[in-house]
């Protein structure tokens, strides 16, 4: 189960949005604009974004920032009206997850969540991988040298 922030201006969104992400099995919360949900994500443990592009006083793209500024692994998923709009390709390239366009159609929107989240959960395995490729690498030669002590012991 994943805690989701949905930022957006239009009411609608966020009255219907958090009901269906509950009902796909996660936490919702919810953000009217840019500077609300900067303080919803410093108070709480916010899995994955769910944000507009275009909104009063702070747009998607300055919340992104700001959210990376706290936490890069959080990932990002824009919504947007406006499909040929430069901002979505400037968000991608800024270090969003991902966007789609309003309407949104929610079984979309309900794959994007799920392979943003996975993607989130891989990253996060990354740290330990590498940990465990050194310890492999630092202790090969400590099993070298045992394994050639015992093989003079035992003849």
């Amino acid at each position: 189960m994943a805690t989701i922030l949905i930022v957006d201006d239009e009411q609608d969104i966020l009255d219907q949005l958090p009901a269906i992400i509950q009902r796909w099995g996660h936490s919702a919360l919810t953000a009217a604009n840019g500077f609300e949900a900067l303080k919803v994500f410093e108070s709480n443990q916010v899995d994955l974004i769910v944000s507009d592009i275009r909104m009063p006083e702070m747009d998607g793209l300055q919340l992104l920032q700001k959210i990376q500024d706290i936490d890069k692994r959080c990932p990002v998923l824009f919504l947007t009206g406006y499909p040929s709009d430069d901002s979505a390709i400037e968000a991608m390239h800024s270090g969003a997850d991902d966007y789609l366009v309003k309407p949104v159609n929610y079984e979309e929107l309900k794959l994007r969540i799920q392979k943003s989240l996975e993607r989130k959960d891989r990253m996060r395995s990354i740290p330990f991988l590498k940990g465990m490729n050194w310890a492999l690498l630092i202790s090969i030669p400590f099993w070298l040298i045992l394994g050639i002590i015992l093989a003079k012991l035992f003849r």
